[in-house]
């Protein structure tokens, strides 16, 4: 044999054996894509976390009412402003989901679909003249009677729970 062809062969199992080495080695995810760093993941976790609380208080009924309060808007356009307002704070932080559990994001859901249900219930009940000072009254007595307690405080400690269970 040719010492050439010696050489290249030498040169060529060593590079085969590199490559193989390189590849196997790496640690890689369904994608072919390196791994994320943990602890950045689970920052952008604890910070989803963080603005899905923000959210939850923001939606909650007595804050909404109290954020978009017009004392002179009848209580069809006072439904329509509360609905409109939590609906494009759910919309806002929707992207948050893909960082939280199912379980806490559904909880989140819950909630924005319970006080849509809520505000549409008692504003059907109202006379057709009724103002929207009426409808908060009634939204804020409603829920003053409520036996099982507000769901915003419910879905608050799910979502510290999950996020202190990140932190430990």
């Amino acid at each position: 044999m040719d010492s050439n062809l010696i050489i290249i062969l030498v040169i060529v199992i060593v590079v085969m054996t590199a490559l193989v080495y390189i590849f196997t080695t790496r640690p890689k995810n369904g994608n072919g894509e390196s791994p994320i760093n943990r602890e950045t993941a689970t920052t952008m976790q604890l910070q989803a976390y963080e603005r899905l609380l923000i959210l939850v208080d923001r939606i909650a009924l007595p804050n909404v009412i109290t954020r978009v309060n017009q004392p002179t808007s009848s209580a069809r356009e006072m439904q329509m402003l509360l609905t409109q307002n939590i609906r494009s704070e759910y919309d806002y932080n929707i992207t948050q989901q893909i960082y939280v559990t199912a379980e806490a994001w559904n909880a989140v859901k819950n909630l924005k679909e319970q006080n849509l249900l809520i505000i549409n219930q008692m504003a059907n009940v109202l006379p057709p003249h009724a103002t929207g000072l009426d409808l908060n009254k009634l939204l804020l007595e409603f829920l003053m009677n409520d036996k099982k307690g507000s769901l915003h405080e419910v879905v608050s400690e799910v979502l510290s729970y999950e996020a202190k269970k990140l932190m430990s």
